[in-house]
């Protein structure tokens, strides 16, 4: 029987005022990222930066964000949401001063510190939205985490349409596009200021550190430890190519846990907990994984300005329907894990459907069934920790969602694009092995670190140079090059499909382990057991 006090409003007078302004604030790093974006190419051309670097730049944003989740949300509820608001609003105009301080010396550390500076900032905000939206509204926290993050598509659509009116159109100055995030930026200070912030349940409890770690425990604590021995594998390969990076990455990841583990004296953690780790892991690969890849692969099978369209509508479609999580749990009765299993389904259907796509028609179709499976992923997941974990405050969201950042960055990023170079590769031999020779790639693509998963992909620049000629003028080695080019795309999706089909088991067995203890529903903090 469920003796939580249930009510339809809000806990505190001011909530809406503070669900709009950390809206406001994810919209800001929304706008900010597609804008970054949309600019690579400028820095290219201005500074002579090489593919390599530009990823580095652009690496830093998803790093940057994981610090500041992971770091505020282990903070917020014993430093105040108040306080990180103000370290995040710092850190949005400090990116500003270093990124605009770039200059032909000094790029690339001024655009990598940026970067870092602006998604450091960013992290800092969600540590503070997501568990302050969960703590105002306990009792819908799916419907208005949904509105929340509904954020962050809006703002790739607005950053993303300024990009293409103002530098593709325009041709304004990267300067200026980028000084536009600042505007949302102001907002959020100012819906922000003067107001009062409640403390979560577990802080106004008096739940100490230790016990709000306690549900995360060991297991927990090994998916994100995991994780990070890969970030910081990657950092030390790049600083020091010859030192044994990964056996180094390890060590650090090993020496994290048990000083993860000594915070409650090494206590287990939540299975359940742990298992909604790892779903996350493949949310943050099957959702910004896949979105970091996505205009590039639509812009192969179209064009350049189609892929670009599709993104938008993409994210719109994503937009319009984070309104809409409290019609589809009420009306259609779909409590946050069976939302999430159906979510599952339809986003492998999409995926499937994409990775037959002929024409734009067609494209807009299956990548609109995409849009929609993956809709409710991300703060759906946020919704059920809040649900079932109360006594975790503001900590196990946040570790959440520093998991599924990282996931995106060092698994379902360079995973696709490790998928898309092998299937290309393949695709060319076996048409045309002394081809596939002739134009590979300079440089392997490995996957994880592990040496033994090396392929030859097909080197870029003579594939953008085939791309670039007219279909009826292509010789038949360039016909061959786009051919394969594009299979590497196709089978990348289909691959892609199996991440959503994995959750969809996960979800099934979690739905079915919900039935077995009397269905699902919000916890109180005296109910939540380890």
């Amino acid at each position: 029987m469920n003796t939580t006090t249930q009510t339809s409003g809000p806990l505190v007078p001011n909530a809406y005022r503070l669900l709009w302004a950390g809206f406001m604030a994810i919209l800001a790093a929304g706008v900010g990222f597609a804008i970054r974006g949309g600019i690579l190419d400028n820095w290219k051309q201005e500074f002579g930066f090489n593919d390599q670097q530009l990823g580095s730049i652009t690496g830093a944003g998803l790093s940057g964000f994981c610090f500041g989740i992971i770091i505020g949300g282990l903070i917020v509820d014993k430093l105040g949401y108040g306080k990180l608001v103000v370290l995040a609003l710092i850190g949005h105009i400090l990116s500003a001063v270093v990124t605009f301080s770039a200059g032909p010396t000094n790029a690339y550390s001024m655009l990598f510190w940026g970067s870092f500076i602006f998604a450091y900032a960013n992290g800092t905000l969600e540590a503070v939205a997501n568990p302050l939206v969960a703590t105002v509204f306990p009792n819908n926290r799916t419907h208005y985490l949904n509105i929340l993050h509904a954020s962050w598509p809006a703002g790739l659509v607005i950053g993303s349409a300024l990009g293409w009116v103002l530098d593709d159109q325009l041709k304004l100055s990267w300067q200026l596009q980028l000084a536009l995030y600042l505007l949302p930026t102001l907002a959020y200070a100012f819906m922000f200021w003067g107001q009062h912030f409640p403390k979560s349940e577990a802080a106004a409890s008096g739940t100490s550190f230790a016990e709000m770690y306690k549900s995360v425990g060991l297991l927990g604590s090994l998916v994100a430890c995991y994780l990070l021995s890969l970030f910081f594998a990657d950092i030390i390969k790049q600083i020091a190519p010859n030192a044994p990076a990964t056996l180094i990455g390890y060590a650090i990841g090993g020496v994290l846990l048990i000083a993860a583990g000594a915070l409650t004296n090494f206590a287990m953690g939540s299975t359940i907990l742990f298992v909604l780790f790892l779903t996350h892991a493949l949310v943050g690969s099957v959702e910004l994984g896949t979105d970091s890849w996505i205009q590039n692969i639509t812009g192969n099978l179209f064009s350049s300005g189609e892929g670009k369209a599709l993104f938008l509508w993409t994210s719109a479609i994503m937009f319009g329907l984070r309104f809409c999580a409290h019609w589809i749990e009420t009306k259609l009765n779909l409590k946050p894990i069976a939302l999430l299993l159906v979510c599952s389904v339809i986003a492998f259907i999409g995926l499937n459907l994409s990775s037959n796509m002929t024409s734009f028609p067609v494209a807009l179709l299956a990548l609109g069934v995409y849009a929609v499976g993956k809709t409710f992923f991300w703060p759906t997941m946020l919704a059920v920790v809040g649900d079932r974990y109360p006594k975790s405050g503001a900590v196990a969201m946040s570790i959440m969602g520093g998991i599924g950042m990282l996931s995106a960055g060092l698994i379902g990023g360079p995973g696709l694009g490790y998928v898309k170079d092998r299937f290309a590769g393949e695709a060319m031999r076996q048409v045309d092995a002394q081809m596939a020779e002739q134009f590979k790639a300079e440089n392997p693509s490995t996957f994880l670190n592990i040496g033994s998963t090396a392929v030859y992909g097909l080197n870029g620049k003579a594939v953008e140079e085939a791309r670039a000629v007219k279909v009826a003028e292509r010789s038949e080695t360039q016909a061959k090059l786009v051919t394969a080019s594009e299979e590497g795309d196709r089978k990348a999706l289909r691959i892609d499909s199996f991440i959503p089909a994995t959750m969809a088991l996960i979800y099934l067995g979690l739905l079915f382990y919900y039935k077995g203890i009397g269905g699902y529903r919000p916890l109180r903090i005296d109910e939540e057991q380890v």
